[in-house]
């Protein structure tokens, strides 16, 4: 991940962490981190993310962000994704409000802590290197199985990791 955009995911964890709101890194960034990187247009984040955060929110991140508070609030409502634009860089970042369900439940509980800068004086919360291979496969599978950039994400985290995944988890 390259040092802009790791410090605009930075400005986004300390607004989460400011309200605790529970998040992790996940997307093309979390396998990159875990696999082989690769250059992509933005951060996924998932957020458990309540409707008495979304104005603190969106108050946290301006001016330096575009953050639409409707666009927040309606995402939360039905948990769906929303995206804020750091304004300096135009960076985007997505941001996916967690589901209850249970594959989403155990994401959250198994993320871990991470090293995302060069020099490991960075660190914030990516999704484990199993959940991040479940869901670029889920991904994948839902994209009609022909998306060259998923599967080669999922072929990343495999190299990377292959050995060592708790394959009781993945089954």
């Amino acid at each position: 991940m390259d040092a802009e955009q790791t410090q605009v995911n930075l400005r986004v964890v300390r607004a989460f962490d400011a309200l605790s709101i529970p998040y992790f890194l996940g997307g093309s960034m979390a396998s990159s981190v875990h696999g082989i990187y690769r250059a992509t247009a933005d951060a996924d984040f998932v957020a458990g993310l309540g409707p008495h955060q979304a104005e603190p929110l969106a108050r946290l991140l301006q001016p330096d962000f575009y953050a639409d508070l409707d666009a927040i609030r309606k995402a939360v409502a039905s948990t769906r994704s929303f995206n804020i634009i750091h304004l300096e860089s135009i960076l985007k970042v997505d941001v996916f409000v967690a589901r209850s369900d249970p594959f989403h439940l155990m994401q959250m509980r198994r993320r871990v802590l991470q090293a995302v800068s060069a020099d490991g004086q960075t660190q914030f919360y990516v999704a484990s290197a199993e959940d991040t291979l479940l869901a670029k496969l889920q991904w994948y599978r839902e994209g009609g199985e022909v998306s060259e950039r998923q599967w080669n994400d999922v072929l990343g985290v495999l190299e990377a990791h292959g050995p060592t995944l708790a394959r009781e988890y993945l089954m």
